[in-house]
């Protein structure tokens, strides 16, 4: 390879991923098989106390008959450096651990990446919900006790196992389901951003590379093709290859999608969002990626998958303006809020244009006359049939 050449490529294309997913109803009760190849004999589990007689117990009643010892340690529901240092010299006490299983949402997940790294020992991720694209990955994103966003911390592997247990998901509330769309969404938008802007960088550093455009693209085309049956099937208390497919989507799909291209606008304002309050503590992470979505697709002046998207997002029941977040945009404070922390977040470089201050505030208001108008057509049943 010419020097010339080497100097014009500055980054690597490195694709990544958890080294095995597995998906399929009922996997919680043969969790131990897949633990098998970790050679796992005692292991601790993170959940939060409203898992802990539900799914826990039947994970727990799992192991114990493959002889495996499993300990559980108490997720306080914010993943701050806070809650990951007290559970990590908390299980530190109970001596050497071959395992960390994570048994959760998000925010458990990640904590529990942490930990694991702390501790160094493998993570094995469980996901209850398929609210977000954070099992696989090999990041977590950190919060303050109060839950603004405060920073990511990036592994070096990611988690050993994902085991998605598709019963328990489909049962969980049908908000959940919708929100993970909302973040899987974003991945082919945010992915096209990184890959057509020539210095767009996943969030490791590396150039996007092929094979993650195509899965960002495919998870979009399954959101697109199976979202509102998945949605009803859900609804109806009904598990369905539509519903296995979009926990797919948001879960593996999404997850390799944006750690082997990148993300951009839509997640940017997400990141936003999380330090308005009324914003923050009231919406779900899915929901703000929505907006950022529709916002960044304003920002490129794609109107006609700016409006496809919305379609979608308003038959789900995402929220597809900014009044259906609980924000005015005459509030300049917010306004003026949301545009300066969506600048200064470190990825807003990967959109293949420039944006201003000016650019995005004349966004906002494009999302929200789309969204306006877009309800005025569809009504708004679904969202409120999520918000009330």
């Amino acid at each position: 390879m010419s020097e010339l050449f080497m100097s014009e490529r500055q980054t690597a294309q490195v694709f990544r991923t958890t080294p095995r997913y597995v998906q399929a109803p009922g996997l919680i009760e043969r969790s131990a098989d897949y633990l098998a190849p970790l050679k796992v004999k005692r292991c601790a589990v993170l959940c939060t106390p409203r898992s802990q007689k539900g799914e826990c117990a039947r994970l727990l009643a799992a192991l114990d008959k493959k002889g495996i010892d499993a300990r559980v340690t108490t997720f306080g529901g914010e993943c701050s450096f806070q809650e990951i240092e007290a559970r990590t010299a908390e299980l530190r006490e109970q001596g050497q651990l071959d395992a960390l299983i994570a048994l959760g949402g998000g925010k458990t997940l990640d904590a529990g990446k942490c930990i694991a790294e702390r501790l160094e020992v493998p993570v094995v991720i469980m996901p209850t919900l398929a609210s977000n694209d954070a099992p696989c990955s090999a990041l977590s994103v950190i919060y303050t006790p109060e839950g603004a966003t405060e920073t990511y911390e990036v592994f070096a592997q990611n988690p050993a196992l994902v085991m998605v247990d598709t019963a328990i998901v489909a049962k969980a509330p049908v908000r959940f389901l919708v929100a993970g769309m909302g973040d899987a969404m974003s991945t082919w938008y945010e992915a096209r951003a990184c890959h057509t802007n020539p210095a767009g960088m996943s969030p490791y550093g590396d150039r996007p590379t092929l094979a993650g455009v195509a899965l960002s693209q495919t998870c979009a085309d399954i959101l697109y093709a199976h979202g509102v049956d998945a949605l009803e099937a859900v609804k109806a208390g009904q598990l369905n290859a539509a519903v296995e497919h979009v926990v797919e989507a948001n879960t593996l799909l999404s997850g390799a999608g944006f750690e082997c291209t990148g993300v951009a606008g839509a997640h940017a304002l997400a990141q936003a969002l999380t330090l308005l309050p009324e914003v923050d503590h009231n919406y779900l992470h899915g929901e703000m990626v929505a907006i950022g979505t529709l916002t960044q697709l304003m920002l490129e002046q794609d109107q006609a998958e700016a409006q496809r998207c919305g379609r979608l997002f308003a038959q789900v029941g995402l929220p597809i303006n900014f009044a259906q977040l609980g924000m005015s945009l005459s509030d300049e404070a917010a306004v003026n809020t949301l545009i300066e922390a969506t600048l200064a977040f470190p990825f807003i470089g990967n959109m293949a244009v420039e944006v201003t201050a000016d650019g995005l505030r004349q966004a906002f208001a494009e999302v929200e006359r789309q969204g306006n108008a877009l309800i005025e057509e569809m009504g708004d049943q679904p969202y409120r049939d999520l918000h009330g």
